[in-house]
């Protein structure tokens, strides 16, 4: 190759030697470019820890250890870039999603005070579904926060009919002129709670039911899957207990604070018809 010949444009021939230097040297088989910019990839399999802490921790051993050229910078990219854009998204698709939530109950209860006691079930659904993530060792990712998100749905729903049973028979209560004492606003809500224990009980064994298998699944895609029902299997053990026991408990204390004010009122208003009366 040194001997080889190189034709000028007068016709002669010089030697390839005088005008660059062959030499071999090892190099990448394939070069590749990105933005008109040549680009190297380092490729890395992270196993035993989520993605999200090992690349922050890589991002700072880098920046210690490293001292890059001029010309010359790192970019994260693959599985992590995918995942702060996800997270980008659930920014504003989680408040939304809540935002919604609120307004359809607001639309149904009219209530303020309804309307925040049936999202109450949402945070301790989440509570339920944080302990089942840690339990199995799975961290927060796109496919766990679509599971969560499914979770919301699912405990306001529950929330929402445990109010209408309460609400179905303290209107009766107070239809038949039997709510006029805190004893009977408690007798009340014990019974409305009853009846709602069959029904959310049928409600909780359906959805595991159809969940459970999932998390014994193997075949393509049974990871994501897993992901996706972990949160909602444990948010619905915990909502459970909320539904049939804190609703019911918060339902009695405003409504024992109402029945509390009309009393008071009451007491109120009657001696001032009786002065009248006499004047």
């Amino acid at each position: 190759l040194k001997r080889g010949l190189v034709s000028t444009p007068y016709g002669q021939q010089i030697p390839i030697t005088q005008l660059a230097d062959v030499s071999l040297i090892s190099g990448p088989t394939v070069v590749k470019s990105e933005g008109s910019m040549l680009v190297g990839y380092v490729y890395v399999d992270v196993a035993g820890r989520d993605l999200g802490s090992y690349v922050k921790e890589a991002q700072r051993i880098v920046a210690d250890k490293v001292q890059l050229p001029k010309g010359y910078y790192l970019t994260w990219s693959g599985q992590y870039e995918y995942m702060q854009r996800a997270k980008a998204r659930l920014l504003y698709v989680i408040p939304l999603t809540l935002l919604i939530v609120f307004l359809l109950l607001y639309l149904n209860f009219k209530s303020v005070a309804k309307t925040l006691i049936v999202l109450l079930s949402i945070p301790f659904a989440t509570v339920g579904a944080m302990w089942t993530l840690y339990m199995l060792h799975y961290d927060l990712s796109v496919a766990v926060w679509v599971g969560i998100i499914a979770l919301v749905g699912v405990a306001a729903e529950t929330g929402v009919v445990m109010i209408v049973y309460l609400d179905e028979v303290y209107d009766r209560y107070v239809r038949e002129g039997r709510m006029t004492t805190q004893g009977a606003l408690r007798n009340a809500v014990m019974e409305g709670a009853v009846e709602r224990v069959r029904p959310k009980m049928m409600t909780v064994v359906a959805i595991m039911a159809g969940l459970f298998p999932i998390m014994w699944s193997s075949g393509t895609g049974a990871d994501v899957m897993k992901r996706i029902a972990a949160p909602m299997i444990g948010g619905m053990v915990s909502s459970t207990v909320l539904t049939l026991l804190v609703i019911p408990a918060i339902y009695l204390i405003w409504r024992g604070r109402e029945l509390q004010k009309t009393a008071t009122v009451a007491k109120t208003e009657i001696p001032a018809l009786t002065e009248n009366d006499e004047g």
